[in-house]
């Protein structure tokens, strides 16, 4: 399996940077920042299946583990519920210089969730390095 992962994973990267290639090659057309956007977003869509579907295999696979993955699953929604409801307790006006406007309010209320949940996923993932390092110095 890990073969096949590894052959799987050099395929991936020869694809985007041949796509690299062709996007600077191009001299950085429409065509190919497209093409280049949507492999992007290819890849991002296949490392949630596959983080999601990893954390449900293994719940399958360990039901003791299920518990622990159930309560992650519902503070990341905490997360997400308290984000939404900060951003849409106030307005902000993002400056739309396309149309000469400002964004809607939905528009602005999805993209500061998004900033705010970056901002906590951000803060959790370098405390829980600062924590397990200073943890695995006093072992």
């Amino acid at each position: 399996m890990k073969k096949v992962l590894n052959i799987l994973l050099g395929v991936l990267m020869v694809v985007t940077v041949a796509l690299l290639a062709y996007a600077i090659i191009s001299g950085g057309s429409e065509a190919a920042v497209s093409l280049n956007l949507i492999w992007g977003y290819a890849l991002l869509l296949a490392g949630v299946a596959a983080a999601i579907g990893g954390a449900i295999y293994n719940m399958v696979q360990s039901p003791a583990g299920a518990k622990s993955s159930l309560l992650s699953c519902v503070l990341i929604l905490v997360v997400i519920a308290v984000a939404y409801f900060i951003s849409a307790g106030h307005t902000v006006n993002i400056v739309d210089l396309q149309n000469n406007g400002f964004f809607s309010h939905t528009e602005t209320v999805i993209t500061e969730t998004c900033v705010l949940v970056s901002y906590v996923a951000f803060a959790v993932a370098v405390l829980t390095a600062l924590v397990t390092e200073i943890w695995a110095a006093f072992k």
